[in-house]
């Protein structure tokens, strides 16, 4: 089991930067519904945390309060692009530290965070449905940095700690209130 101690105190603070990173990527993906989004981004990590004791690096991640990189930016774009750059680095921080199923679990948080964000949101309305293309595409390009399977899937592992439900539909499903 790989815990907070297997890493530097710089590298664990890259490890929690990670889901926060997402969220703010699908954030700023589209105007409005901060407030929601961010509320629901913090829902996500209550959510993991009930399922403690399944993943020891995960519990840990997620008992930590959320870490934001507050750095200023001079453009919404160049936010995106460092937080791009956090995610890429803490899931390869990650998948050099921990087992290959801490590393799914890692990854299938963040990507449940994410589209956990982007559903709180509801599209804006132009008929989108409830996740908006531009958070669609803020989504993918999470997937894509941490090397995970696509959003809404139910690969190998999807089950685990990182999901809300903890059950087999994987980090996609919606279940319970948002």
């Amino acid at each position: 089991m790989t815990t907070k101690a297997d890493f530097t105190p710089a590298d664990w603070e890259l490890v929690l930067e990670g889901p926060p990173s997402a969220g703010m990527i699908v954030i700023t993906a589209q105007r409005g519904g901060m407030l929601r989004e961010t509320i629901s981004m913090a829902k996500a990590y209550a959510e993991a945390r009930q399922h403690h004791g399944q993943s020891e690096l995960l519990d840990e991640i997620v008992a930590a309060k959320p870490k934001v990189d507050h750095t200023r930016y001079g453009s919404m774009e160049e936010l995106k692009q460092r937080s791009v750059a956090h995610l890429r680095d803490a899931a390869a921080l990650v998948e050099r530290q921990a087992t290959p199923q801490e590393l799914d679990e890692y990854r299938h948080f963040i990507v449940h965070l994410a589209e956990r964000v982007a559903a709180a949101h509801r599209g804006g309305g132009h008929g989108e449905g409830p996740v908006s293309e531009a958070e669609q595409q803020a989504i993918a390009t999470i997937v894509e940095a941490i090397g995970a399977a696509g959003p809404g899937t139910a690969d190998a592992g999807a089950a685990g700690p990182g999901t809300a439900g903890g059950g087999a539909a994987g980090p996609g499903a919606e279940a319970g209130p948002a």
